[in-house]
């Protein structure tokens, strides 16, 4: 996994509230499943001392904290029904629980709006997920992401 800050940028170079809620979903979500905290509790703690704040000489950017809540609370609310869909998008032979932590946290929120978030374009979901993986990756995971996310949305969407 890379370790440099990983921030999803717009086109202008800063990262929108949108891609930065969604990274900073990403990371609660994996510490979420690392420390195996209530997900309300990593929730506030995100939103008081992460997003759009320094932390360990980090500043991460300002997130759309609503949406950044949505997401976190909705995967961790429907995490079984959300892992069932990984898991079908996958390989026979490639289990849920085989995948690195951030890339299941990853998914599981690409999987969380493209079933509970129909007001967000199909397109935009993949997008966003395959640049949150490139911000934590630079070998295959994002074309990985990308595959995985494609097959759920055909199946969740149409």
């Amino acid at each position: 996994m890379n370790t440099r800050n990983p921030s999803p940028r717009r086109s202008g170079g800063k990262p929108g509230p949108r891609s930065a809620a969604r990274l900073g979903a990403v990371q609660a979500l994996y510490q979420i499943e690392l420390s195996g905290s209530a997900a309300q509790a990593i929730i506030e703690e995100f939103l008081i001392h992460r997003l759009g704040q320094e932390f360990e000489g980090v500043r991460y950017p300002q997130a759309d904290t609503d949406f950044f809540r949505d997401i976190v609370s909705g995967v961790d609310q429907n995490r079984a029904a959300l892992d069932e869909r990984v898991a079908a998008a996958l390989a026979a032979d490639w289990p849920l629980d085989r995948l690195e932590a951030v890339i299941r946290a990853i998914l599981r929120a690409g999987a969380y709006e493209l079933s509970f978030r129909p007001d967000v374009p199909t397109n935009a979901i993949i997008n966003e997920y395959v640049n949150v993986a490139h911000a934590f990756y630079g070998g295959a995971e994002p074309g990985f992401v990308n595959g995985v996310l494609d097959r759920m949305a055909r199946e969740i969407r149409g």
